[in-house]
């Protein structure tokens, strides 16, 4: 695998703000892959990045797992547990990240074949748009995390998993849209993001050992932790733009970035 300092640099400030912000890290990664002419197996440092950015959402949360998951299992052994947060989270994430896994792994094969098809990128990249458009006209409700609020997010995060639709952005959506507060979708969405991170990851690690593809570019580390730093600042960045509700900036955005992938596709 030949990838350059530059390259790595690159790659790794993509990952670190583009997995997080709702504007689709897979479609930055496919658009500067594409540019650098990265036609080869990158699947040892995709992986790279994407357990890069999932510490960083540990190391940002790792307060609220503690506390939900310790209320979660006193849940088992105590009735009054039960009407603590963690009871409800713990179901909630349980059946949204069962629901993703049904949407998402039948979907494997058409999505890394997607990944290669600029106009199916943008198409996602349009849609993404038009979700961050409409999030601002969705009224406030105070609704608290429940089985149909887990159900409704992990299906979207399912369908999420195709280039250029924002997982972030998809999740936050449905969680507003099912009610939750502004600041509870945020948290919700990435405490659901942990598990489906982690078990892609996990089977992209399984896939990469049985293929015998075990190497990584010399500047690995470099984007690492780029994309480590940089996703705990996008961390902090969206969760002001969500509490302040400004979303238009991103769709505006991923419209633009759309119009280009298109635009270098029909001129290439």
């Amino acid at each position: 695998m030949t990838i350059t300092i530059f390259q790595s640099i690159v790659l790794g400030i993509v990952q670190g703000l583009t997995e997080f912000l709702p504007v689709s890290s897979s479609a930055h990664l496919a658009f500067f892959q594409a540019l650098f002419g990265q036609t080869e197996n990158m699947l040892g440092y995709d992986i790279v990045l994407h357990m890069a950015t999932l510490f960083a959402v540990l190391l940002y949360f790792i307060k609220d797992i503690i506390t939900l998951v310790t209320e979660w299992l006193r849940g088992f052994s105590k009735r009054e547990s039960r009407e603590k947060q963690g009871w409800s989270y713990g179901w909630a994430i349980l059946c949204g990240t069962a629901v993703t896994a049904l949407i998402a792994l039948p979907l494997k094969k058409i999505v890394e074949e997607a990944m290669n098809s600029p106009v199916i990128v943008a198409i996602g990249l349009f849609f993404t748009s038009l979700l961050l458009w409409y999030i601002e006209n969705i009224k406030s409700r105070e609704r608290k995390i429940s089985l149909s609020s887990g159900l409704l997010v992990g299906l979207i995060q399912g369908i999420a998993v195709m280039p250029g639709i924002s997982r972030s952005g998809s999740t936050i959506f449905m969680g507003r849209l099912a009610g939750l507060p502004a600041g509870e979708a945020f948290r919700f969405s990435f405490l659901l993001s942990v598990p489906a991170i982690a078990g892609a990851t996990l089977l992209e690690i399984l896939a990469m050992f049985k293929a015998g593809e075990v190497t990584l570019p010399s500047y690995w580390w470099l984007g690492a932790f780029l994309a480590f730093s940089l996703g705990l600042l996008s961390l902090v960045l969206l969760r002001r733009f969500v509490v302040g509700g400004r979303w238009r900036l991103f769709s505006v955005y991923c419209a633009f970035l759309a119009f280009v992938m298109i635009s270098l596709h029909v001129l290439g």
